[in-house]
């Protein structure tokens, strides 16, 4: 060990880059050297210099606090994750085979509801989830596809295997954060990217843009309209709606900006109405259609449900998906995989009991103080109690809240998140992190290599959800041998994004035709 990792603290946790001697693992010499080489003087200036980027890229995250929302930047870490070649295509395959079998799960239980009828999960689950949305019966979205862009959360576990800790199907996010943090680091830190040769992401938008297409509805023109809804710019996820729509060429949209004739959506432009064919949306859905959901929501479109159900517009992600992510039904995927693909899940998920389920009431509470507890309807983190790490007075204040909905509550095993060298102003000290792939759906399922790495920065959390405050990294999957000669550079991957670089800092393309452009400053 060199200086920055002096009194690096191996514990009992798994470490992503060192193995229980100390010693840098494959994927992981070089960068650590070049680390080392750097020294704390100089990382400490490149952190400043991040920390500016940041500020003139506007990349923001809005969090909640004692105080209310507040608006900062996502802190990034220096060092960055990595995942070896032979890994990430194994992860990859694993990835795409789950999305696969939840699609399908959607599309039966808005349909025949065979999985219910054959008694695969409980239909109570099913039928009375928070996010079960009967205004999404009878809809068929083109090519079948429910689930357009799924981010789904994994840890590793005790033998260094992959599970799948949650599924985000309705408006997952945090994609922007990998471009972002992939264009920001590669200005701070060249020298890093010059030690492995790695996959680029810039490509992303292209690869999202390709699939939205794809899921345009029978007849409608090529290219298809594509646009970006988004509720606004007080969304904690602004910023990366901005950042997509610009990248991908499509308007950026607020429910007033469009409106339904019959069944057929219309944007409003300065030169008429224009129909619009599929809309990527980044609202929640019961925001979406004040006839179907919330008739107090100003920020959806009126008839954009039935639109949908006629056929005329495709919306991305499809209405409904909620329930697919649900925290009871988590625990049926892998039988779900089974049912639906006939074959075993190739990545494993953490073992979970569901309070309303009657064979795991007793064992969840006679095991109250060593499980995980989440809230059915939970995200982002709120509400999550560690029991392991909890005091006795929050343990008993929980007992009587799960004991009153125990249909409200699912408890998982306490899983150890990995650790991951973490510059932390003067040195690496170990940070627990996950990842967060992101899978795109069109007409074929395609991973972004690598995915959001979040990392919890306080010293010993386990909570690593930006919502709370956590940070992230970037994530480099490295390229397999026959492409090891082609080295990543940042001309290469801004090629790769459509993208040119210019002189000012900020990725920038040509503007075409109803383009955004990203607004200025921090506020964005």
């Amino acid at each position: 060990m060199g200086d920055l990792l002096a009194g690096y603290d191996r514990s009992d946790f798994v470490d992503e880059a060192l193995d229980e001697t100390g010693a840098s693992l494959p994927g992981y010499e070089r960068l650590l050297a070049a680390l080392e080489e750097l020294g704390r003087d100089s990382l400490t200036e490149r952190s400043a210099q991040r920390d500016q980027l940041q500020h003139l890229r506007g990349v923001t995250f809005t969090i909640a606090s004692d105080q209310g929302e507040r608006e900062r930047t996502l802190p990034l870490d220096l060092v960055p994750r990595v995942i070896a070649a032979d890994e990430w295509s194994e992860l990859e395959a694993g990835l795409i085979q789950r999305v696969k079998a939840l699609n399908l799960f959607l599309a039966d239980i808005y349909s025949e509801r065979r999985v219910l009828a054959d008694g695969v999960i409980p239909a109570r689950l099913v039928l009375g989830a928070p996010e079960y949305h009967r205004p999404a019966w009878g809809i068929k979205p083109a090519l079948g596809v429910h689930v357009h862009v799924a981010g789904l959360d994994l840890v590793r576990g005790a033998d260094r295997g992959w599970l799948v800790l949650e599924d985000n199907l309705r408006v997952p996010s945090g994609v922007s954060y990998v471009l972002e943090n992939r264009e920001i680091l590669s200005r701070v830190l060249p020298e890093l990217y010059d030690s492995v040769a790695i996959r680029p992401v810039a490509h992303y938008p292209a690869m999202l843009l390709e699939a939205l297409r794809a899921c345009a509805p029978e007849g409608a023109p090529d290219p298809p309209t594509v646009v970006l809804l988004t509720a606004g710019m007080y969304n904690s996820a602004y910023f990366e709606h901005v950042l997509l729509a610009r990248h991908m060429g499509v308007d950026l949209v607020e429910g007033g900006d469009l409106f339904v004739d019959g069944t057929t959506v219309y944007m409003r432009t300065t030169a008429g109405p224009r129909k619009v064919d599929v809309i990527y949306r980044r609202v929640d859905e019961e925001f979406l259609d004040p006839l179907a959901f919330r008739a107090d929501s100003l920020l959806g479109v009126p008839g954009l449900v039935n639109a949908a159900r006629a056929g005329t517009v495709s919306i991305a992600n499809a209405v409904g998906n909620g329930v697919a992510d649900d925290k009871a039904v988590y625990r049926y995927v892998p039988d779900l995989i089974r049912y639906y693909l006939r074959e075993e899940p190739q990545l494993n998920q953490v073992r979970t009991l569901v309070g309303a389920e009657p064979g795991d009431h007793e064992e969840l509470f006679d095991r109250f103080g060593e499980l995980v507890f989440k809230p059915v309807a939970g995200s982002g983190g709120y509400g999550l109690v560690i029991g392991p790490y909890a005091s006795r007075q929050e343990l008993d204040g929980l007992r009587s809240i799960v004991t009153r909905n125990p249909g409200g509550w699912i408890a998982q095993e306490l899983v150890s998140l990995s650790r991951h060298p973490t510059f932390t102003g003067s040195k690496l000290e170990p940070r627990h992190i996950d990842l967060r792939p992101f899978i795109v759906t069109g007409d074929r399922s395609r991973v972004l290599p690598g995915g959001l790495t979040r990392v919890a920065l306080p010293k010993g959390s386990m909570v690593v959800n930006s919502s709370q405050g956590g940070g992230s990294k970037d994530t480099w999957v490295l390229r397999a041998p026959p492409e090891a000669r082609e080295r990543v550079s940042l001309s290469a991957v801004a090629r790769a994004g459509r993208a040119v670089i210019s002189d000012g800092g900020r990725a920038q393309q040509p503007l075409q035709q109803h383009q955004v452009q990203q607004p200025q400053g921090p506020a964005c």
